[in-house]
């Protein structure tokens, strides 16, 4: 295929997996199609859009903002610049949260993104949820795919956990940004140059959103309820030494992924 090869020679790696991708989006048929007609001649328009789509993403967009969507936890979740791409990793989050004794309460998405943390949680545990956010643009694109997937999520607009009321949580959720600003140089160019900044960087060490996390999370959860945290580093812990229950599990790699903590009954404000 013509376009595996130039996606080679351009080391945009997987080059096979992206070329059908692509292809798939400009046909807009499934995978199934492109094994079943393999043999026939593309569409003018098609080719028109392919050999878009290839260069776009020879030039360092990601297949996700180039397609519009990306798969998480077995949903199909849309995905537009200016909002940040779900991470398989992330899915640790769910299975953790699931795991949780029933029922948990009232839950709290801080920093939905697409929505795919608090879409998910609504629809598997067939609950409501909050879904707290600044960035307009991602608020739009979670609710419409909490309307795509008949997810009962309350979206607010709102600087962390601002809007909420004192008390008000039996769980927070959030997978906020953990990159330190002088790692941004380091990164690939398809994040670096592509996805938002709001979403990725949290001050010199990567850690300033997780203080204000801390700190609000004191005031919005109930005495004894629970903080769940995606992180990057084992430093978060250090942030949370005056909590109880504190966890930190590692991913497949060996790397510190999930932090979760419970407020503890007699907190001081």
């Amino acid at each position: 295929m013509q376009g595996i090869k130039l996606l080679t020679d351009e080391k945009i790696d997987p080059p096979r997996l992206t070329a059908e991708l692509l292809l798939m989006h400009a046909l807009r048929k499934e995978r199934v199609f492109l094994f079943s007609h393999s043999a026939d001649p593309l569409p003018e328009l098609a080719w028109i859009h392919y050999g878009r789509y290839l260069h776009e993403r020879i030039a360092g967009k990601p297949v996700q903002y180039i397609t519009g969507h990306q798969e998480f936890f077995t949903r199909n979740f849309k995905v537009q610049p200016g909002v940040l791409i779900p991470r398989p990793e992330t899915e640790h989050l769910i299975e953790y949260t699931l795991n949780l004794p029933k029922p948990i309460g009232v839950i709290a998405d801080a920093g939905v993104g697409s929505g795919a943390i608090c879409v998910t949680l609504a629809a598997e545990l067939r609950q409501p949820v909050i879904g707290l956010d600044l960035s307009p643009t991602a608020l739009e694109v979670a609710r419409q795919n909490a309307a795509e997937h008949k997810a009962n999520v309350h979206f607010i607009q709102s600087n962390w956990l601002s809007a909420l009321r004192p008390n008000s949580l039996d769980l927070l959720v959030s997978n906020p940004p953990y990159i330190a600003l002088t790692d941004k140089p380091t990164l690939q160019r398809e994040v670096r140059d592509h996805e938002p900044d709001l979403a990725l960087f949290a001050g010199d060490d990567g850690q300033d959103a997780y203080r204000i996390l801390e700190q609000q999370a004191r005031q919005v959860l109930k005495p004894g309820c629970r903080i769940l945290l995606e992180i990057g580093a084992l430093s978060t812990r250090d942030l949370f030494s005056n909590w109880n229950e504190i966890e930190v599990q590692n991913d497949l790699s060996g790397r510190p992924c999930l932090l979760t903590a419970v407020l503890p009954e007699g907190r001081a404000e």
